[in-house]
């Protein structure tokens, strides 16, 4: 069983709808004691990374998704969610994330310059390494991006894909059984589907 996280700031009916469609089962997980009877979590993320972390914080989950790693369960993390998993956030301040990846989420501006922020649209994403989760995905597919601030991994050995847009940056990340992608899979189309229902074969 899938447990999709719902803290208030993830577009979490889209993310069900795709894994539904596969005939993969989940549920939102709307308190921290419910994450006991999954076998996996997604991570979803829309909007600020401050606020998220402090509803994370505030309805005690930050906790609950660290024990979870902790017992080497898969996660996922989906655009902000996948920034969550990280130390720091450079996003309107400092802001303290997860810290299940050592890095930080530094913001796209200062970086790109001849190109418009946020980064909206389709964008290829080029494989940097193996990885199940992209498997049965071509290289340089498309994915679908919506994000003013980009993942640096302190070892970028992690990243599984990047992307380009005026700076290569990471797309896909996989450490131990935590994965993110800065992209939304589920806007995605086909390539997005195979990406959830690997993730969903990952034990």
């Amino acid at each position: 069983m899938i447990g999709i996280i719902n803290y208030g700031a993830g577009n979490l009916q889209s993310v069900k709808n795709s894994l539904d469609y596969l005939g993969i089962s989940s549920i939102f997980v709307n308190k921290p004691s419910e994450v006991d009877g999954c076998d996996k979590l997604i991570l979803p993320g829309v909007g600020a990374f401050g606020l998220a972390m402090n509803k994370l914080n505030c309805l005690g989950f930050t906790k609950k998704i660290k024990e979870f790693t902790r017992q080497e369960k898969p996660v996922l993390g989906i655009c902000l969610g996948a920034q969550l998993f990280f130390e720091t956030s450079k996003e309107h301040g400092l802001h303290q994330g997860l810290g299940l990846i050592k890095g930080g989420v530094l913001p796209l501006n200062q970086k790109v310059n001849n190109l418009p922020i946020p980064h909206i649209g389709w964008n290829n994403i080029h494989k940097e390494k193996t990885s199940l989760l992209l498997e049965n995905i071509e290289n340089d597919s498309c994915f679908y991006f919506v994000h003013s601030f980009y993942c640096e991994p302190a070892d970028m050995s992690i990243m599984v894909a990047s992307v380009d847009y005026g700076l290569k940056f990471t797309a896909v990340f996989g450490k131990d059984k935590i994965f993110g992608c800065q992209f939304h899979p589920e806007k995605s189309q086909a390539c997005g589907l195979v990406l959830l229902e690997n993730f969903q074969k990952i034990t």
